[in-house]
């Protein structure tokens, strides 16, 4: 009986085993065999890849949007599916010859040359590419010093390519191959951009290739929405090795686009954003079957100028307008003959910058003339680079001129506040100064160099309102001796109101200098040189080493305008975040200099400048502005300026002025290279001041959607 109780026992233990393992088993498979299929199997891929955040916006002042973002295709190669086919190198050749043939640029960094015999190019690559294909060689233990012959020969047996292959066909092949092991050595990912911003037309040819690992990649490029404002609103490119130095530690790729120069540049950090990561899981096919952001990418923030887009436009367009014109036509000579003065005219610049209180110191228009289409730009770029003009030049930042007769209101106030001189005292005018005689230096007021005449007897407002140089050529030479023979009441109201200083906007400017001993000797690299009673003369009328921006001289005006309280110049607005729902920075005036003018040098300077423009016998800038006050209601307060130069041919033109003359709003700068006269360039003023005070202006404008107030 205990036996047969026994028995039963144990015919039930193991049933119950069984049941159990039973259970186990399919357990088993439904957690781990099924969930290896779907992850783990060979039929199947996952892998990461970095997803390019897109770029801020940037938009002017009152929200047209001037640069945004639109949809992108690159083509990318996936390696894990392009080496799982039987014909890797068959389909590499046949994409690369399709690219050819479709005139596609793609990178090839192997530094082995495209045709036999071979030669390395090791020293054409940046030193960032250079450092790639070391860490290459390294992977493999290979001589970095082999030759490039011998390299191809080992690249021919490593990626097995056909013996029967002509070089050309073997050279396109291995220089794919290496980029996509690059990416594993360099930055542990699997899929290779091949070709960047393709059209759909390009696009749909490749991909009827149907070769596996070839993909598709929406992203975005930049949009130009204007023509105009190209030397400030930059553009992107790809890193250079110096550059990815410092924005790999901020997380970019390899591969990442970056602001090459103006507002691009300037502002990368807020434009940028933050790239993103998306987990892909593929067949062996290529077919996806799960994608996944691990990192939502982030867009950068949306940047927004001071520039006014209807004001850069009427600025842009009178200066072309009036450079063509004087090229073609010239302007009327000292005799009021069209001599041809002013037909080598070479290019030019305007600055137009606020005086409010609360705006002051924001830039409103920078333009520079010939100029370029950004949209373009790439494809236009050597043209561009052998135009005689120098359309890439940058002439309102980077250009430093001779500011003439501009500058005599520094002059004016130096004489004024640190001489003692009365503005109200008399200097007569003689025509030729002669105090330096024995010197063999003789220099000429303007009015007796073109008429035989002078201004006779002549005060500070009358001096600014005729320009006269002898006036200044007078005061200057008092200042000298009494300065010990220097010019240093001069030099330090030109350094307070920003001439030869940084402005402190955000993108890069020439400083350019002030005439002293000092410039003189490191100009000259001659600390013996001495700075002569000469030398302090034509400081004093905007010539000698004086050389300042255009940029600069608005800046200076600006000041004047806001009687010697000088404001930092910016570009910058504010900042809002992706989405416009966030203000991330607001910028606010910023006073960085206050210059201490006497009210009877202001008043003396105000009341010259204002002469000039209205002055219906003697203003140099009444042609234009006579009978501006009542025509609009707004008087306007100017100088104008001709410069001469080393370069030869006619004189350089500059103007500036600021308005109302008597509650300051703007102040504008204007260049031109060659222009002639500085009174000739009033219209283009006129222009500005008649866009900026008239009720409504208006122009073709995309706005950006949910922008706050």
């Amino acid at each position: 009986m205990e036996y047969k109780t026994t028995i039963r026992i144990t015919a039930l233990l193991a049933a119950v085993v069984i049941v159990i393992g039973a259970f186990i088993g399919r357990l088993y498979q439904i957690q781990v065999t099924q969930a290896e299929n779907v992850v783990s199997s060979t039929d199947t891929y996952p892998f990461l890849t970095h997803v390019t955040a897109a770029r801020g916006n940037i938009l002017d002042r009152n929200g047209t949007v001037l640069v945004s973002n639109r949809a992108s295709y690159n083509l990318t190669i996936n390696d894990y599916i392009i080496y799982s086919t039987q014909n890797t190198n068959q389909n590499i050749l046949t994409l690369v010859n399709k690219c050819n043939e479709l005139e596609l640029e793609y990178a090839d960094h192997l530094p082995i040359s495209q045709q036999t015999p071979y030669v390395s190019t090791y020293e054409d690559l940046s030193t960032n590419w250079q450092g790639y294909f070391k860490t290459y060689m390294s992977e493999r233990d290979w001589d970095l010093d082999m030759t490039a012959t011998s390299l191809m020969k080992q690249l021919r047996e490593t990626y097995r390519v056909p013996e029967d292959w002509s070089d050309e066909d073997a050279r396109k092949v291995v220089g794919i191959r290496y980029e996509l092991e690059l990416r594993h050595y360099v930055y542990a990912i699997s899929t290779y951009v091949l070709c960047y911003d393709i059209s759909p037309d390009d696009l749909a040819t490749i991909i009827e290739l149907s070769i596996p690992g070839v993909n598709v990649e929406t992203t975005t490029v930049r949009q130009y929405n204007t023509t105009y404002a190209a030397h400030i609103l930059g553009s992107v490119g790809k890193m250079t090795a110096e550059e990815y130095e410092t924005y790999k530690e901020l997380g970019y790729s390899m591969d990442a686009y970056v602001g090459k120069e103006g507002f691009e540049l300037a502002f990368e950090d807020q434009l940028h954003g933050t790239d993103g990561e998306k987990r892909t899981v593929l067949s062996s096919s290529g077919e996806v079957l799960e994608e996944t952001y691990t990192k939502e990418p982030q867009a950068g923030n949306n940047v927004e100028l001071t520039i006014d887009l209807d004001l850069q436009m009427v600025s842009e367009n009178a200066l072309a307008s009036h450079i063509e014109n004087v090229r073609e036509n010239g302007i009327s000579s000292s005799n009021n003959d069209n001599d041809g003065t002013g037909k080598d005219a070479e290019g030019g610049a305007v600055v137009v910058i606020s005086c409010k209180e609360d705006t002051a110191g924001e830039v409103l228009a920078c333009a520079s003339y010939p100029t370029y289409n950004l949209a373009t730009y790439s494809e236009d770029f050597q043209e561009l680079l052998e135009d005689p003009y120098a359309p890439l030049y940058n002439r309102a930042l980077q250009a430093i001129y001779n500011p003439g007769s501009t500058f005599k209101m520094v002059t004016g106030i130096a004489a004024v506040d640190y001489l003692g001189f009365n503005p109200q005292q008399g200097i007569e005018d003689e025509g030729v100064y002669t105090y330096y005689e024995d010197e063999g230096f003789t220099p000429k007021c303007m009015v007796y160099k073109n008429y035989g005449v002078n201004h006779g007897l002549v005060d500070l407002r009358r001096a600014l309102t005729v320009s006269c140089n002898y006036y200044f050529y007078e005061v200057a030479n008092q200042i000298y001796y009494k300065f010990n023979h220097t010019i240093a009441p001069i030099d330090e109201v030109a350094k307070a109101m920003g001439l030869g200083e940084s402005t402190g906007v955000e993108l890069t400017e020439a400083v350019g200098y002030r005439a002293n001993a000092e410039t003189k000797a490191k100009l000259y690299n001659d600390d013996q040189s001495g700075f002569y009673g000469a030398d302090a003369l034509m400081a004093a009328i905007g010539q000698s080493e004086n050389k300042f921006t255009v940029l600069q001289l608005a800046t200076y005006v600006a000041t004047l305008a806001n009687q010697g309280t000088r404001y930092r110049s910016t570009f910058l607005q504010r900042v809002l975040s992706a989405d416009f729902s966030t203000l991330v920075k607001q910028n606010t005036p910023e006073i960085v200099n206050q210059l201490d003018i006497s009210e009877e040098a202001m008043s003396a300077i105000h009341d010259g400048m204002v002469a000039c423009a209205t002055d219906g016998a003697e203003g140099t800038a009444r042609s234009t502005f006579l009978n501006y006050q009542s025509e609009t209601g707004i008087l306007v307060a100017a100088k104008t300026g001709t410069a001469e130069h080393d370069a030869g041919g006619s004189s350089h033109a500059s103007f500036v002025c600021y308005a109302p003359a008597d509650d300051p709003e703007i102040a504008i700068a204007i260049y031109v290279e060659k222009g002639g006269s500085g009174s000739s360039l009033g219209p283009i003023a006129k222009a500005i001041l008649d866009a900026y005070f008239a009720e409504d202006t208006s122009s073709e404008t995309t706005y950006a959607e949910g922008r706050p107030n």
